[in-house]
């Protein structure tokens, strides 16, 4: 199959996993190729605005050809930015057919605005489209406000949904979590994302002696990710007697406003690194004996299976979907309690026989590996496609 992706994300603001679904489905032998359009942001970085490429070009990622187009965003302008977006991806689409041919199907990677963009093209051009969705209800909160709402994009964003070949959410729970601006009335299969399982592969641990339980926190410094529920919790561990390392790494994690909220609390032995690359992450969860996220919204957080990955439990709250709660591997608690997420980090600390590090990381394979996941996705494309 022609599988063309078109993320509504993409570095420098993440979206990186429209990239592994694109190699998983290339290892399967498919000729892939991503369509990103990146809307820059001058409050949220400066350097990127004024730097990156004005033209449309092409560079490849990971054995992946990339169509890329960088937009100015003008602030506070979101109707026009959108649909100023949404016309730069059906030209570079234009651009994409003329020199490569027409795609068997399209693959978006969020209905905002990926989706969008690919019903018009389908609606233009007779391809069949999917959306495989990744944002959770509080993102969609903070834009839309509090269901019910009459928020200007919610018919356009239902429209995309009712009228995809498929909407592919990455976990069950989303459904129903987002029916509330959405509906339910569209067809729908869930697949998780894919993680490099072979990259976040197994490692066994030993505790060195002396050394206290080391948790790692791989979260941007964001108020939904409950980085005050996390400091808390250390709180009252620490006046327990109860004393753990914890490492900290995402975005705004070395910032003053992270290091002053840290120093309310008064803790020790908390360290935080800022954003690091994808074989830093590696390095920290080979050093660490666990990882804590105290989330309180996600959809599917890529980070819990990258750590199970590698073979140390986690720790995290109820908005985990159900899919990821590994025997064995994930203990959930509720969202903003802080004393249960106190004691489920105590008893981690205090057990002196280590998880099953290597049943755990077969089981993430198992779910959610390039090949487990490429063959789920081209097992719906191929349907559509032969359908149509």
């Amino acid at each position: 199959m022609h599988i063309l992706e078109i993320p509504s994300f993409f570095p420098p603001y993440g979206g990186l996993f429209c990239l592994d679904q694109a190699k998983a489905l290339a290892a399967l032998g498919h000729e892939v190729r991503i369509l990103s359009n990146v809307q820059l942001g001058l409050t949220i970085g400066a350097k990127g605005y004024l730097q990156l490429p004005f033209r449309r070009y092409e560079h490849v990622m990971d054995g992946i050809t990339v169509c890329q187009s960088y937009q100015r965003g003008i602030p506070r302008l979101i109707r026009w930015n959108v649909d100023r977006w949404v016309s730069i991806v059906r030209s570079m689409y234009d651009d994409y057919v003329r020199k490569y041919g027409k795609p068997d199907i399209l693959h978006a990677h969020c209905g905002k605005w990926a989706g969008y963009a690919a019903m018009q093209i389908s609606q233009a051009n007779g391809i069949p489209y999917v959306v495989t969705e990744h944002l959770p209800l509080m993102l969609l909160e903070g834009e839309f406000g509090k269901a019910p709402s009459h928020a200007w994009q919610i018919p356009l964003l239902r429209q995309t949904y009712e009228q995809a070949d498929m909407v592919i959410p990455v976990s069950e729970e989303l459904v129903e979590d987002i029916a509330c601006y959405y509906g339910k009335d569209y067809r729908w299969q869930y697949v998780s994302n894919t993680i490099d399982t072979h990259f976040f592969g197994y490692q066994p641990r030993e505790r060195g002696e002396g050394r206290s339980f080391r948790f790692c926190c791989l979260a941007d410094y964001y108020y939904r990710k409950g980085y005050d529920v996390l400091f808390k919790a250390l709180q009252l561990m620490q006046e327990s007697g109860t004393n753990v390392e914890v490492v900290c790494a995402g975005l705004f994690t070395d910032n003053q406003a992270f290091k002053n909220e840290l120093s309310k609390y008064q803790l020790k032995g908390i360290k935080s690194l800022g954003r690091i690359d994808k074989t830093a992450v590696r390095k920290l969860l080979y050093e660490s004996d666990g990882l804590v996220l105290p989330s309180r919204s996600e959809v599917q957080p890529l980070v819990l299976l990258e750590a199970m990955s590698t073979g140390i439990p986690v720790i995290s709250t109820e908005c985990v979907p159900r899919s990821l709660r590994i025997e064995g591997g994930c203990t959930i608690v509720p969202i903003d309690n802080v004393p249960a997420l106190a004691d489920a980090m105590a008893t981690m600390a205090r057990r002196s026989n280590l998880a099953d590090g290597r049943k755990i990381s077969e089981q993430v394979r198992q779910l959610a590996s390039p090949e487990v996941v490429g063959r789920r996705l081209e097992a719906i494309f191929s349907e559509i496609v032969a359908s149509r």
